[in-house]
């Protein structure tokens, strides 16, 4: 199995690139561009969908023929929800930055007749989601209720420092539905400010795989199965951008049984 966390291979151009292929899996792409006022970025969908999230930054967007305008507006990741555009399969798309601009390319199989659209901040409510020191703060961008797309599922999360989130363990690992949903996730993480860390565990019950790992501004991780929880350390931020993909749409997870009780404390 490949290295569970994936490194940004520099600051400029397209600095993170997951594919099935490289992953070792089936379903989640993951590519992050960062670049200057000018520049643009492009692609082609084939047979599989696209959802650009304006991580940070401004820029001019197309899909196919129809052109969307200038999106984004938010300087960095923790203040505020994102722009995002959803792009079909069998499609084109380009962004021309008009500020520096960090643009996520999150790709799964498509599928359907699904059109390209725009979506806004605001689309989905913000969800605040456990107490205490498990609080963290949701934005879906693309959810599974959305009826939106064929495979993709797309969710920002903001930890403050000193919280835990994906938390109490759970995973999604088998395609057992009513009871569990398979999907494979990318965490795409940043931290506020950016010398911080965090950490994050991926494991399963046999614990054949457990790994845990430093997490630093730019990383992403990958969640081929098991539990996954994330960290964020005193005094740091966490942000992160989830990609989710497998064979149904839907996001149904299982909790540790050993620390389901923390639900109830």
């Amino acid at each position: 199995m490949p290295n569970l966390k994936v490194k940004p291979s520099g600051t400029h151009g397209r600095v993170t690139h997951v594919t099935p292929e490289n992953a070792g899996w089936t379903y989640v792409g993951f590519d992050l561009h960062r670049v200057k006022p000018g520049e643009t970025v492009s692609g082609e969908t084939g047979d599989r969908e696209v959802c650009l999230v304006w991580v940070t930054g401004k820029g001019k967007a197309s899909a196919g023929t129809t052109d969307f305008g200038t999106l984004g507006e938010r300087m960095s990741p923790f203040d505020g929800a994102p722009h995002a555009l959803y792009i079909p399969m069998e499609s084109t798309w380009s962004v021309t930055a008009e500020t520096d601009l960090e643009l996520a390319v999150c790709s799964a199989p498509g599928g359907g007749t699904y059109e390209a659209k725009a979506i806004p901040p605001g689309t989905h409510p913000q969800v605040t989601r456990g107490k205490g020191t498990n609080v963290r703060y949701v934005n879906n961008i693309m959810p599974e209720d959305d009826n939106s797309a064929h495979s993709l599922l797309v969710v920002e999360v903001i930890t403050p420092g000193g919280h835990t989130s994906s938390y109490p363990p759970h995973k999604h690992d088998q395609d057992d539905l009513p009871n569990e949903s398979f999907l494979e996730e990318t965490y795409y993480h940043r931290l506020n400010p950016p010398q911080g860390f965090g950490f994050q565990r991926v494991y399963t019950d046999d614990r054949s795989l457990d790994e845990t790992m430093a997490i630093e501004d730019g990383d992403v991780t990958l969640v081929p199965k098991g539990y996954h929880p994330c960290a964020a350390t005193h005094g740091y931020d966490l942000y992160y951008l989830n990609v989710m993909a497998g064979p149904k749409r839907i996001w149904k997870f299982h909790n540790a049984a050993e620390h389901e009780w923390l639900l109830k404390a």
